[in-house]
């Protein structure tokens, strides 16, 4: 498969060109050096199963405090439209984003995650949303990309029914986009088994994974590799769970809502320790890779969910492994908390 030349390799590390670029402008010109680094923010859209795993939450909080990206829209997937539109026009209602609009995605038939934030949301009406809703989100997602004078990064943390009807009702987004997003398990499985296994996202709809392992756009995915080591406990993890800022204080009202769901309403793990949090990496690969050891593979989704290296299948950017965990959760944990 032909590279995507609308993103260079040079765009993997365009967090670090982005942090020197503004410093250059500040010794140089203080006052621009915010100007500069919004110039070269990344136009973004999500698609998650939020609401399913509490890590998508996590990473909606990530993304929005992540500066060198822009979130043009918030879109559910894998079913629920209605309450994951909900969870996400409420965070970022909440958070003072609400100029971002929310989509609905396809209302997938194959059964999905129980609804363990529902409490959250059982007084918000989408309509009380100051933002736009976009009641069919795959058409809005189209759009965007279509429209947008630059190339559009999906950033998926979910099965991928969307984004397989994007590409059924418009082929041509994969040339205008690229493609970011936690699937697979490529040498390691969960809980650090060394055999891979058939991950979620991708065995909750293989064939719409399939199609976006596909298409033609630049792919970079973390797969359980790398993802699945993310948990933050201690004084890491305190100091989320004691942070005033706004984000942060939405991650865990959502999180102990979701906890006393899965678990029990006695359960004490939300004063101690975050769940895995898989879909936060994805966040951070859209932006820097500099963290990750990355490999060119080719990988293929079979039928039953495994993704299987393959050297004839189309190849992507996998982080495999970590060269600084402790950097990324560091990063982490700095902006959901709003600090440097």
């Amino acid at each position: 498969m032909k590279p995507n030349p609308s993103f260079p390799p040079g765009r993997r590390t365009i967090g670090l060109a982005v942090g020197l670029l503004a410093l250059a402008v500040s010794v140089a010109t203080p006052g621009l050096a915010q100007t500069a680094a919004i110039a070269k923010m990344i136009p973004v859209i999500l698609s998650t199963d939020i609401g399913g795993d509490i890590d998508d939450t996590w990473a909606l909080g990530f993304l929005l405090r992540s500066p060198e990206l822009d979130l043009k829209l918030a879109l559910g997937d894998h079913g629920l439209p209605e309450y994951r539109a909900k969870l996400l026009a409420k965070f970022l209602q909440r958070v003072g984003r609400s100029d971002i609009p929310v989509g609905l995605g396809v209302d997938a038939a194959k059964s999905p995650a129980p609804e363990r934030q529902a409490g959250w949301v059982k007084d918000y009406e989408l309509a009380r949303y100051p933002g736009k809703v976009h009641r069919d989100g795959v058409q809005a997602m189209i759009d965007l990309i279509m429209r947008s004078p630059e190339p559009i990064t999906i950033i998926a943390v979910g099965p991928t029914p969307n984004v397989a009807a994007a590409l059924a009702r418009e082929p041509r987004i994969a040339g205008r986009a690229r493609f970011v997003g936690m699937y697979g398990s490529v040498h390691v499985g969960y809980g650090g088994k060394q055999t891979p296994v058939a991950e979620w996202n991708v065995r909750a709809d293989p064939p719409a994974c399939q199609k976006a392992f596909t298409a033609s756009w630049e792919m970079t995915i973390t797969p359980l590799d790398t993802c699945d080591l993310v948990q933050l406990a201690g004084e890491k993890y305190r100091k989320i769970r004691d942070s005033k800022d706004p984000v942060a204080i939405a991650i865990m009202e959502n999180y102990r809502i979701w906890l006393a769901q899965k678990k029990g309403p006695d359960d004490p793990q939300a004063e101690f320790r975050s769940t895995t949090l898989f879909d936060a990496v994805a966040v951070y690969l859209a932006f820097d890779q500099s963290l990750c050891n990355m490999e060119t593979l080719g990988l293929r989704v079979t039928d039953a969910g495994f993704t299987l290296i393959d050297p004839a299948a189309k190849k992507m950017s996998v982080a495999t492994s970590w060269k600084n965990l402790g950097a990324f959760e560091d990063l982490l944990v700095a902006r959901l908390t709003g600090t440097k």
